[in-house]
């Protein structure tokens, strides 16, 4: 498969690359000349003058609108994926005509292609120019699917992921040195609503939302989800997941981290597995704890010298001048209806030792206390502290430190926010607990083929502070905004000499990384 401009034939020389490149340049030059601010009369006429518009069929020429997805391909086929999944998962008796790759990867990139729901596969299987793309003579329809979601049983979901854990070992295997020094693992659940009233597992939650309840754990670093378990609803937030913290230790210690840190909020301190998770070489965690009243006295007892300060640096640096703050509409709005605010007067940390009933080891406590104040329109009603309290196996690091890392672990929120609207992958699109999870599992690898893209961008020595820049932003992009950058690419799908052509008709400024890409996927990097 080869992604090219229009007129190029391909990266198999270097001659050709040079080509390409000269041709994004070009492209590059005429689009920003076109929209470069220039002094001009005013016009007499609005900008948008298009009014004669005919609508033809073409004859020779064929077009894909999804264009990025043949690179999506290349990485699963270049990284094992493909293999790894017809090897571990054993779902069908025979092959007539789809293997278990077939289906995972239909799911995974229905959702790369602009698609929200499993119905909308009906519109990719009859678009012949997409199958074409694919090289399939026909892809499953939303029934088909929805029957292989339903062949899956627990043991079945965790062979799928493991097997697309083996073929991230292959993508981490590329990374530099400096990738390998620490996997923050963050846990946490979050509710998947559904109005559908008969669904198997389906039960009503501590906010009175029906529906799932997985847990979801990530690898920070990347915003990967590591692995993601179903439960029904009414599950609390814990519970299973120490088995998935251990599915994901060993996962990382065998991909080569150094160290392995651990973080979760108040409902994965998880006591009873401390002493093992801390007798792990290379392996520290940082769990809130619920201020119970044994911590909050121990807080309250500590001398006022042992508290300090806390300093939070700026969210960002500003790096032009800074511009006048906009009027806070909300907190005006507030104040005048008389309701109740409370303002953060100041946050200060401590530190002591604890032995929580369920260990047999000492661990140490980290205690943020903030002072609030309560205000009801412009009267100040009273003040008072209140507690948060972090437990660790790390010695080393200092409190206001370990504080502000707990504090970092809400970036799993976006991560999930993601995972829920932008993919969307964790819905309930099926009719049972398991073939949700494994659906939900499916979907997700269009989420992990995203970071997967980002990480096997090439750095080229002439260029590497640039694209060092490209692949961080890859990572940290919306999955809307990924999918509109780098995967809606329209181009025309030509077969000839052996070879998959995907001509690019346009150009954006995500286009250069892209070629790079399927460049070093073409190039033999396994």
């Amino acid at each position: 498969m080869v992604i090219v401009p229009p007129k190029a034939t391909g990266f198999q020389s270097t001659k050709a690359s040079e080509r390409n490149r000269r041709l994004l340049q070009q492209r590059r030059r005429s689009l920003l000349d076109r929209i470069a601010p220039r002094p001009e009369p005013e016009r007499p006429t609005p900008m948008i003058t298009a009014a004669n518009i005919h609508y033809d069929l073409g004859r020779r020429a064929r077009g894909l609108a999804p264009g990025g997805l043949g690179a999506m391909l290349l990485i699963a086929r270049r990284t094992g994926l493909i293999a790894a999944i017809d090897h571990d998962l054993h779902l069908l008796k025979r092959h007539l005509p789809y293997f278990e790759s077939d289906h995972v990867l239909n799911i995974a990139f229905n959702l790369l292609a602009g698609g929200r729901r499993l119905e909308h596969l009906e519109r990719l299987r009859n678009d012949e120019v997409y199958l074409d793309a694919l090289g399939a003579v026909r892809i499953p329809d939303p029934t088909t699917e929805g029957d292989f979601c339903r062949r899956f049983r627990e043991a079945d979901v965790l062979d799928l992921m493991e097997a697309i854990n083996t073929a991230r070992l292959h993508v981490y295997a590329q990374q530099p040195a400096d990738f390998f020094g620490e996997a923050t693992l963050d846990i946490d659940g979050t509710l998947v609503a559904t109005d559908a009233e008969c669904k198997e597992g389906v039960d009503i939650a501590y906010d009175g939302t029906w529906g799932y309840h997985p847990l979801v754990v990530t690898l920070a670093e990347t915003g990967e989800a590591l692995y993601l378990a179903n439960r029904s609803g009414n599950r609390p937030s814990h519970e299973g997941a120490h088995a998935y913290i251990d599915r994901a230790i060993a996962f990382c210690r065998r991909a080569g981290f150094r160290r392995i840190s651990l973080r979760g909020d108040t409902d994965f301190s998880q006591t009873a597995h401390l002493d093992r998770w801390g007798a792990v070489a290379g392996v520290r965690f940082l769990f809130g704890m619920d201020a119970n009243g044994a911590l909050v006295a121990k807080a309250e007892g500590l001398p006022a010298e042992a508290y300090g300060f806390l300093e939070r640096p700026p969210k960002y640096a500003i790096k032009t001048a800074p511009r006048q703050r906009p009027e806070h509409v909300k907190a005006e709005v507030v104040r005048r209806r008389g309701f109740e605010t409370i303002h953060t007067l100041e946050e200060m940390v401590a530190e002591f030792d604890y032995r929580p009933t369920s260990c047999g080891r000492t661990y140490r406590v980290v205690v943020l206390r903030k002072r609030l104040g309560i205000d009801k329109g412009s009267v100040r009603l009273r003040e008072e502290y209140r507690y948060s309290f972090f437990i660790t196996n790390d010695r080393e690091a200092a409190a206001d430190e370990l504080v502000l890392e707990a504090n970092g672990r809400c970036d799993q929120e976006n991560v999930i926010a993601q995972l829920k609207g932008g993919v969307p992958a964790l819905k309930a699109a099926v009719n049972d607990l398991v073939s949700n999870w494994a659906y939900m599992v499916m979907a997700s690898l269009a989420w992990t083929l995203k970071a997967w893209a980002a990480l096997l961008l090439p750095e080229e020595p002439g260029h590497a502070e640039e694209h060092r820049a490209e692949k961080r932003a890859w990572l940290r992009m919306e999955f809307a905004t990924f999918r509109a950058a780098v995967i809606e690419l329209p181009c025309q799908i030509v077969r000839g000499g052996g070879r998959l052509v995907y001509r690019l008709l346009s150009w954006n400024p995500w286009q250069g990384a892209l070629l790079r890409l399927v460049e070093r996927l073409r190039g033999g990097w396994l």
